[in-house]
């Protein structure tokens, strides 16, 4: 039987079979074995104890939450709502500088209030805002980092599938987590407004001015499947106010106690039939959203039960209690330690995926976050803005990939995206310092309703 240093033997493995480009779930579980055989000595042990944790990590209620938003992301996608959401926020921004810019901003982050996925945000906006962006005369650079950037919304402002995954791995309160994104949401939203803004009055080359959006001959192209009308504003009206009622609902039962996260989750999935309904959808249409919901689930749930392997391993083998040690005797200071926490999320963000992000590196990050006295609750929110970071940093930003497979444009390359992104990027740390510096920002909801 070893003692704590099995952890270096397991990251070790870990490290092996990521770079033999094995996928991050088997990676974690066959990783997790070999380390759990190491720390007792016995195979039948290793797997028994392995085998309980992931029946237990996959039958908690909470993981129920994920399939359904991720449902009810995919009919208010494919149901147009989210094409006339983006139409009415150009109308009400009215003459502002870089109006569409900001409408795309203000639209991922609505979608994102019934999404809870950045990847999802990013694809529905690069077939809505891109084309209508070109169309009008704005650079190519400038509406795909528009695009890419206000697409990380979709996993700060709640409900968010990493703060579900951040909170079942440290056993925190979901509702918690969602309440604590809502102000740095919103701020993060805000400041992307104004970048976009102030870089078409700075540089108005980069984004003229336009009339509001009314018919266009390439609506189709934009909004694949939605046959109907979208430039009528009664049904852009309908739509919106759907998808507010939407998050009303859901957040709304949250925050006063009406609902768990769980059950908001299913009435919100609910909510959204019957908003896609409304919208014309009908059974081809919700059994394709259904099935793509599924294939999005698919893989999280399997990463959620490596990753809940993983975390027994840590804690059978008193790895975390060992890393503490050795980065205590480091002598770093806690900016230190976040400098340092901040530089492997965005270098692991760059390579790999937000949610094996996560499982690779919070088991071990929380319990030196809170050694070193940050709150867990500004910490969490922190470490998603920097998560989301990573998928913007070269050379594997995966929403970078993501708007380049969604635009139709053959003219468009990765580095177009990489550079109009940059902005995007460099608010996103500004805002995730300020939540540090300012933790209340993060807490203060949190502390008022729970």
């Amino acid at each position: 039987m070893m003692g704590p240093e099995v952890i270096f033997y397991s990251l070790a493995i870990l490290l092996v079979l990521i770079l033999a480009s094995v996928q991050i779930g088997i990676a974690l579980g066959v990783a997790s074995v070999i380390g759990v055989y190491l720390a007792y000595g016995d195979f039948q042990i290793a797997l028994s104890i392995l085998g309980s944790t992931a029946y237990d990590a996959i039958r908690s209620h909470a993981l129920a939450v994920i399939p359904l938003f991720m449902l009810m992301g995919e009919i208010i996608s494919r149901s147009g709502a989210a094409a006339d959401l983006y139409r009415l926020c150009d109308r009400a921004l009215g003459r502002l500088p870089g109006r569409l810019a900001a409408a795309t901003v203000l639209g991922n982050a609505a979608f994102a209030a019934v999404s809870g996925v950045a990847i999802a945000s990013a694809a529905t906006f690069s077939r809505i805002a891109y084309p209508e962006m070109r169309r009008s005369g704005y650079a190519k650079s400038y509406a795909l980092g528009v695009i890419a950037g206000s697409g990380s919304l979709g996993m700060l402002i709640p409900p968010s599938v990493l703060l579900i995954v951040w909170a079942i791995l440290t056993e925190g309160s979901v509702g918690a987590l969602f309440v604590a994104g809502v102000i740095p949401g919103l701020l993060l939203g805000l400041a992307f407004v104004f970048y976009c803004a102030l870089k078409a009055v700075v540089s108005p080359g980069v984004a003229p001015a336009v009339a509001p959006l009314t018919e266009h001959a390439g609506r189709r192209e934009a909004d694949k499947g939605d046959r109907r009308d979208t430039a009528d504003p009664g049904r852009q009206l309908v739509s919106a106010l759907g998808i507010v009622g939407l998050v009303v609902l859901v957040l709304g039962g949250i925050w006063t106690g009406v609902f768990t996260p769980t059950e908001a989750a299913g009435f919100g999935a609910l909510g959204s039939l019957v908003l896609g309904y409304a919208n014309g959808m009908r059974s081809r249409a919700f059994m394709d959203a259904i099935y793509s919901a599924g294939r999005y689930t698919a893989p999280i749930m399997f990463l959620l039960i490596a990753g809940s392997m993983y975390a027994k391993l840590l804690a059978v083998s008193g790895g975390i209690n060992l890393i503490q040690d050795l980065v205590t005797g480091a002598g770093l200071t806690p900016v230190g330690l976040v400098v340092l926490m901040t530089v492997i999320w965005l270098l692991l963000g760059a390579l790999i995926d937000s949610i094996s992000d996560i499982l690779l590196t919070v088991p071990v990050f929380v319990p030196l976050a809170a050694a070193a006295g940050i709150d867990p609750i500004a910490f969490a929110i922190y470490g998603i803005i920097v998560i989301e970071a990573g998928l913007l940093t070269p050379p594997m930003g995966l929403l970078i990939f993501t708007v380049k497979s969604s635009v139709t444009d053959p003219d468009v390359t990765l580095g177009d995206i990489f550079r109009g992104s940059v902005p995007f990027w460099i608010l996103m740390l500004g805002v995730a310092a300020l939540i540090l510096l300012r933790p209340e920002l993060a807490t203060w909801l949190p502390a008022l309703m729970f």
